[in-house]
């Protein structure tokens, strides 16, 4: 539902730029709140001495002693730790016992590899892969795949599940082929689903390509044609940049680096800058106004897929440069160099507390996250053993003085084996040792679990709620054969029958909403005659901190999940009556012109030459905003609102009710649907 996924509000969203104050060796990085896995975020129990393992709940998930230590739940018996081929005297586990040197790990014990080489004589290498099973809770068994034991499912799929998702199921396109282009594709495909959307491929392509069809795009589409059109959208550095991209030169925190924006500070809380705001309404601004609509639409799903949150404390430092430098720089490029770039920016390593991570001391959150939410997925065939192995392989990486740093004092050296993955991770030298983690994050991004989670997220997002596996294992296929590559996945999705089948088959998430009726109605980015704005930000800036407010309100705005898992991309996961009531509201306030900081077009200006009875006028309306006629029966309901019959004569204001007329409209399904 709409309402569960409002994320919750800061105290200090409206205040200056002076909450996040938390200084560390390390750099800023969020001491407060840490990401604490599928049960949300938890205070970390204080860690007892010695090594520990850190996992989604914790310190060890153990028990307070009168000591002030914690200690384990309690097991049967510590388990055997001589897991190597000649069983070594008892003595070590004793002294394991006595030193209180263990690993806790859901229940049970195991000594890291360096603390059990101050046991014996075996080198301080390790090897995270020996046979004995001691990691893994009983909800989550070490030797299990999650989704075999079912404790939690892929976040769509679990939406799927219901008996709404049913019935969109029985609505889907089942199969189909491809063609040589998305022309052909187009030429070629028959639209059986039942659907009340106009059954023009143009329409289709620009509501599902861009944030919402414009007269503008619709006319560009007709004019070059589906493939250039298309072609042209795929090489998004060649568009210019629109009057309302030049004007977020107005957000003064986009151009700063991580450096600068810790060294002004003061200067930007002064003038009432927010960087992790502005970062946020950058890409409100660019999906309303840009004309590189189907970059924006990738950036948007990126920012899904591999979500690292604006709202968290570390984001007013890192979240911009994370957006530049990971998500819009390959966001129509390489996957697998998408996930490395990640894996190394300061905003990921801070979110999932990988600076928390040493070899004496493993926290789990980025390493499950990288198998469960960013490659393979929870059914990709990974298993709690492999989630440790990963965590324990990517100790190391950290975050100094604002910048990426891997420090190899902290680095567990030994042998890992990780879903196919295997490496003898034996060097000490920082260099070796960082190359070895950058292999595996590239190994995962080329599994072939990834390359079919990956289709299945794009096939979701731009064709249906349940997308034909014809087309699934279409896209898998043109990702593994080009390397991870974006663009040739999409040419593949664009040139399939299944997306142009798909008419109806998406309904816009209350972003998508509010943004598709900015574009739907001209607003424009110049602010209205006389207003003058708040004197510390533009008029601009001011109405772009509006529309963020207003989305947070919906539940729904550019990277604002807090969680790591992403907003749903299916209609189940929205349908809540609240929400869309809401986006009602903000129609009517934005035919009636209410946000000052923006141009808008007069309701009666809307048609160019408004027809004179209310039938025809009607028909015109909705043509301009929904870019096709309605049905009778919908045709019906508008003109009842107005109180007229179709026949009925009417000026270009629709006798005074033009403005009512134009936001019912707007709530019809015809604008909900993409």
């Amino acid at each position: 539902m709409a309402d569960l996924n409002v994320p919750p509000r800061r105290p200090r969203d409206d205040r200056g730029w002076d909450g996040y104050q938390h200084p560390h060796p390390d750099g800023y990085r969020d001491n407060a709140m840490p990401y604490a896995g599928p049960g949300g975020y938890t205070t970390p129990a204080a860690p007892a001495s010695g090594p520990q393992w850190v996992g989604p709940d914790g310190f060890a998930g153990g028990h307070p002693q009168p000591s002030g230590g914690y200690a384990p739940p309690p097991a049967p018996g510590l388990p055997n730790l001589d897991d190597d081929d000649e069983p070594r005297p008892g003595r070590r586990r004793a002294l394991a016992v006595l030193g209180g040197a263990a690993v806790v790990a859901g229940g049970a014990a195991l000594l890291s590899p360096q603390v059990r080489g101050l046991f014996s004589d075996d080198p301080v290498a390790g090897d995270a892969t020996g046979t004995v099973v001691t990691d893994g809770t009983a909800a989550r068994p070490s030797g299990q795949q999650p989704s075999t034991v079912r404790t939690y499912t892929e976040q769509n799929e679990s939406y799927m599940g219901s008996r709404a998702g049913a019935a969109l199921k029985r609505n889907a396109p089942a199969g189909g082929r491809v063609f040589a282009s998305p022309a052909a594709a187009a030429a070629a495909t028959e639209v059986t689903v039942k659907t009340v959307l106009a059954k023009d491929p143009i329409r289709h392509l620009a509501s599902r390509t861009t944030f919402g069809p414009t007269p503008k795009v619709l006319a560009d589409i007709k004019r070059l044609g589906i493939d250039d059109w298309l072609r042209q959208q795929l090489q998004p550095e060649k568009i210019a940049p629109t009057k309302a991209e030049l004007k977020l030169a107005e957000l003064p925190t986009l151009k700063l680096t991580p450096t600068q924006l810790r060294d002004q500070r003061d200067q930007l809380n002064e003038r009432g800058a927010q960087p992790e705001r502005e970062t946020v309404d950058a890409t409100i601004a660019r999906q309303i106004w840009s004309d590189r609509q189907l970059f924006e639409v990738m950036v948007d799903f990126w920012n899904d897929f591999l979500h690292v949150a604006a709202d968290f404390d570390g984001g007013e430092i890192y979240r911009n440069s994370f957006d530049q430098d990971v998500i819009r720089k390959h966001a129509l490029g390489s996957y697998p160099e998408m996930l490395v770039a990640a894996n190394k920016h300061p905003a990921l390593l801070i979110y999932l507390n990988q600076t928390d991570s040493r070899k004496d001391a493993v926290n789990e959150n980025l390493a499950r996250e990288n198998l469960e939410l960013y490659s393979v997925g929870v059914d990709g065939g990974y298993t709690e053993k492999d989630v440790r192995q990963a965590a324990m392989l990517q100790t190391g990486r950290g975050v100094a003085d604002g910048r990426y740093r891997f420090f190899p004092e902290r680095h567990y050296v030994g042998k890992v084996k990780i879903l196919g993955f295997s490496h003898a991770n034996n060097s000490t030298d920082p260099k070796v040792a960082d190359k070895v983690i950058d292999q595996y994050i590239t190994y995962i991004a080329m599994h072939q679990s990834t390359a079919r989670y990956v289709a299945s997220s794009l096939a979701t997002r731009f064709v249906s709620d349940t997308p034909p596996k014809s087309l699934v294992d279409r896209l898998a296929k043109a990702y593994t054969t080009n390397k991870g590559q974006i663009r040739p996945v999409l040419a593949t999705l664009f040139s399939s029958s299944e997306f142009w089948a798909s008419v109806g088959q998406k309904v816009r998430r209350p972003m998508e909403y509010l943004v598709a009726t900015y574009r739907s109605l001209g607003v424009g980015p110049e602010a209205s005659a006389g207003f003058e704005g708040d004197k510390r930000r533009t008029p601009f800036a001011q109405g772009l901190r509006q529309i963020q407010d207003k989305l947070r309100e919906l539940g729904q705005y550019p990277m604002g999940k807090p969680t790591p898992d992403g907003y749903a991309d299916v209609y189940v996961a929205w349908t809540s009556a609240g929400t869309m009531v809401d986006g009602w509201n903000e129609a009517g306030d934005l035919i009636g012109a209410y946000r000052k900081q923006f141009t808008y077009v007069r309701p009666e200006k809307l048609v160019a030459k408004p027809p004179s009875t209310a039938g025809a006028y009607v028909d015109a309306l909705a043509q301009r905003l929904v870019h096709q006629k309605l049905s009778a029966k919908e045709k019906a309901l508008v003109l009842a609102v107005a109180g007229v019959s179709a026949g009925t004569k009417v000026d270009a204001t629709f006798n005074g009710a033009i403005a009512a007329v134009a936001r019912t409209i707007l709530a019809s399904p015809q604008h909900h649907l993409r």
